[in-house]
C-alpha cells in the first residue's frame, strides 16, 4: 500500500500542469562570429525578421518560423541597437545617440545608405545612457525613450525623456520623468508605454503609461523643459522623502510615507502614475520589453493583452489593464519563466509567434545563458488562467479561461489579500510599505460560471492589492497555473 501510494504521489506531481505545457519555447542557435545579444526585433516583409544588438550588429533571420534560421549581417559598427523599425523599404534603426535610416540599396543584403533622421538629444559617454524606440505609431512617428545619465541625472539635453521622431527628421519633445527604460511599446489601442526599472524616486520596475505632456515621475531631466516649448511649463519637482531625525546630527533613517505618490498626484498635476508595478524580486527585478497580442487568438485566449519581459528573471509576464477615471491602472501575473538569458528585445507576429532575446552581461539573469534568441508559441491548451481583473467600488470582479466550480469559486476561505505599496522618494528603490490584509467579505460567482465578484471590506487608493487565489478550481478540480496577481489600484471606480 505504501509502494502504491508512493506512485499515485509521483503520478500525481508528473500530472501537474506546467507552464510548457501551454507555451512552449523553442531556442535557435546563433551565428558563430557573434554574440547574439538581441536587444530589439522587428517584422520584415516576406516573414522575415531584423535583431538589433547590444554589440551594435543588425541581423536579417529567415525562416525562423521553423527550427533552423539562417542569418545574414546587415550592418555592424553601432552603438547598441535598442529600436528597429521598418517603413518604406527602410529599416529604422534606434542607437545610442540618434535615430538613423538603413537601406540595401543594391540587393545583396547588406545595408548601402546610413542617414541620420535625428540626433537632437545628447550623448556624455555615461555607460548607462540607453535610447529605447517603437515602431511608427499610426501619425508616422517613432517614440524613443532616454535614459538619465547613470540612471540618476540628466547631463546632456533630453535625458530622461521621451521624445517623438517621424521619418523626417521631426523632433517632438513628449514626456519628462524617465528614469531607466528597457522597453517601449504599443497596446492594441495604439497607446505608448514603457518600462521603468527601480531606483532613485521608483520602488520597483513599473509599466508606465506615455501621455504627451506627462511627467513620469524621476525630476532628473526636468532642466531642459526651456529646450521644449511646446511641452509648456515645468512640472514642480517631487518633495524628497523627510526624515525621521535631525539630518545634521547623522540621523539619516527615512520616513516612510506611504501615500507620497497620491499626495504629489495632487501636487503635481502633470504627474502620471504607474499603471502596473512589476513587483520587485517576485514579477521581476529589470522590466524590459513590452509586447501586446493583436494576433486575433493565435497566440491563446488574451488576446489585446499586453506581455512584459524581465531582463533579470528571464521571463514574461502579462498585464490586463483598464482605464478608471481616465487612469491606467491593471493586474500582472505570471506567465511564462525558462527562457535562456535575459530577455530585453522582443516582437509578436500576425500568427502569434513571440520572438524574444537578450543577454545577462553586466547585470546577470537567471536563464545563466550569456544570450539568447528564442520564439514562443501557444500549444493550442488552454490554461486555467485569471483572464481578465477589474476594479470595482467595493472589490474586484475577475474573469476566468475556463469555467469555474462553484463551490471553491464562492468560498471566501479560497482568497486572501495583501495590501502594500512603495514610498515615492528620492532614495534608491525601497521597501514594500504599509502593508495590510483587508477582509474578503464575498465572493459570488456569475451565472456564466466564468467568472467571480470579490467584495473587500477596504479598499485603498495608491496600493498595490496582491490577490491568491490558492482554493479555486476549474469544474474539472484543477488550480488555477498562476494562483496569483498584483493589482495597481491608481483609481477606485466611483459607485
Amino acid at each position: 500500500m505504501k509502494r502504491l501510494a508512493l506512485l499515485l504521489l509521483a503520478t500525481a506531481a508528473i500530472a501537474a500542469p506546467q507552464e510548457s505545457d501551454y507555451y512552449a519555447i523553442t531556442t535557435f542557435e546563433t551565428p558563430k562570429e557573434t554574440a547574439m545579444e538581441v536587444s530589439s526585433i522587428e517584422l520584415l516583409p516576406g516573414g522575415k525578421l531584423a535583431l538589433g544588438t547590444r554589440r551594435g550588429e543588425i541581423w536579417i533571420v529567415t525562416g525562423a518560423d521553423s527550427a533552423t534560421p539562417q542569418y545574414q549581417l546587415f550592418a555592424s559598427g553601432q552603438h547598441e541597437v535598442m529600436g528597429l523599425a521598418w517603413k518604406d523599404g527602410s529599416l529604422f534603426i534606434t542607437n545610442r545617440y540618434e535615430v538613423a535610416r538603413l537601406k540595401d540599396e543594391d540587393g545583396d543584403g547588406r545595408a548601402d545608405t546610413f542617414a541620420t533622421v535625428s540626433d537632437k538629444w545628447g550623448v556624455s559617454g555615461d555607460y548607462h545612457e540607453y535610447a529605447f524606440s517603437s515602431r511608427f505609431d499610426k501619425n508616422g512617428d517613432l517614440w524613443v525613450v532616454l535614459c538619465l545619465t547613470g540612471s540618476f541625472s540628466s547631463k546632456v539635453p533630453f535625458r530622461g525623456w521621451c521624445v517623438r521622431v517621424n521619418a523626417e527628421g521631426k523632433f517632438t519633445p513628449t514626456c519628462s520623468g524617465i528614469r531607466s527604460p528597457g522597453g517601449i511599446g504599443f497596446d492594441a489601442d495604439g497607446e505608448v508605454y514603457y518600462t521603468d526599472n527601480q531606483g532613485p524616486w521608483h520602488g520597483s520596475s513599473t509599466l508606465q503609461h506615455l501621455v504627451p505632456g506627462s511627467f513620469q515621475g524621476h525630476p532628473g531631466g526636468n532642466e531642459w523643459y526651456d529646450k521644449a516649448p511646446n511641452m509648456g511649463p515645468r512640472p514642480i519637482d517631487p518633495i524628497p522623502e523627510a526624515f525621521q531625525g535631525d539630518r545634521k546630527r547623522g540621523d539619516k533613517t527615512p520616513h516612510v510615507d506611504p501615500d507620497r505618490m497620491v499626495k504629489e498626484r495632487e501636487r503635481i498635476k502633470q504627474l502620471v502614475p504607474p499603471a502596473a508595478y512589476m513587483v520587485h524580486g517576485k514579477i521581476g527585478n529589470s522590466s524590459s520589453f513590452i509586447a501586446c497580442d493583436t494576433s486575433g487568438g493565435k497566440f491563446g485566449p488574451f488576446q489585446k493583452q499586453l506581455f512584459v519581459a524581465d531582463q533579470s528573471f528571464s521571463n514574461i509576464s502579462r498585464v490586463f489593464l483598464e482605464t478608471v477615471n481616465g487612469v491606467k491602472q491593471g493586474v500582472v501575473i505570471p506567465f511564462r519563466s525558462g527562457f535562456q538569458s535575459g530577455l530585453i528585445g522582443g516582437r509578436m507576429d500576425d500568427e502569434g509567434r513571440l520572438y524574444a532575446g537578450g543577454s545577462d552581461r553586466g547585470w546577470g539573469a537567471r536563464g545563466g545563458k550569456p544570450y539568447c534568441f528564442e520564439r514562443l508559441e501557444w500549444t493550442g491548451k488552454v490554461p486555467f488562467e485569471i483572464h481578465e481583473m477589474h476594479a470595482r467600488p467595493d472589490g474586484f470582479e475577475l474573469t476566468f479561461t475556463q469555467p469555474l466550480d462553484a463551490a471553491s469559486a464562492g468560498n471566501i476561505a479560497s482568497y486572501s489579500m495583501r495590501q502594500f505599496t512603495y514610498a515615492y522618494r528620492e532614495e534608491y528603490g525601497g521597501p514594500e510599505v504599509d502593508e495590510k490584509f483587508p477582509e474578503i467579505t464575498k465572493a459570488t460567482v456569475g451565472t456564466d460560471k466564468n467568472s467571480v465578484r470579490l467584495v473587500i471590506d477596504k479598499l485603498t487608493k495608491g496600493d498595490i492589492h496582491e490577490l491568491h487565489l490558492d482554493g479555486v478550481k476549474n469544474a474539472g478540480g484543477e488550480p488555477l497555473l498562476h494562483a496569483i496577481g498584483y493589482y495597481t489600484l491608481n483609481e477606485i471606480p466611483a459607485k
